[in-house]
C-alpha cells in the first residue's frame, strides 16, 4: 500500500514536488500522505491530512488559549466572590451568646 502526496506550495511559497509514501529511507509504516495544504509528509495515520494551511492550527491554539484565559478569569472571580461572602457571613454573626431564657434546674 502506498499514497501519493501531490506537489504543493509551502509557507514560503516555494513549490515542493510530489512524492510517494513511504519515502526511501523512511519508516515503512508511513504509507499515508499527512499534513496540511502547505506542509505534507508521510505518516501511519490515514486521518491525518487536513485541507487547510498550517497556520490554521496556530489560530486554533490562540482560540484555545483565549478560551482558557476567560475560563480562568471566571473561576478566579467565583473564588473571590465565595471568599468575600464567607467573610461577610462570619463577620456579621453576633459575638455574644443569646439569652436562652429560663435556666433549667434539677429538683
Amino acid at each position: 500500500m502506498s499514497a501519493e502526496c501531490s506537489s504543493y506550495l509551502n509557507a514560503d511559497k516555494v513549490l515542493v514536488s510530489g512524492f510517494s509514501c513511504p519515502r526511501a529511507g523512511g519508516d515503512a509504516r508511513a504509507v499515508f500522505c499527512c499534513g496540511f495544504q502547505d506542509v505534507k509528509y508521510c505518516c501511519d495515520d490515514p486521518h491525518s491530512f487536513f485541507p487547510y494551511e498550517h497556520s490554521y492550527m496556530w489560530w486554533l491554539s490562540v482560540g484555545a488559549l483565549v478560551g482558557l484565559s476567560i475560563a480562568a478569569v471566571v473561576l478566579f472571580a467565583f473564588i473571590i466572590t465565595v471568599c468575600v461572602l464567607c467573610y461577610l457571613f462570619i463577620s456579621t454573626k453576633p459575638r455574644s451568646k443569646l439569652d436562652p431564657g429560663l435556666s433549667l434546674q434539677m429538683a
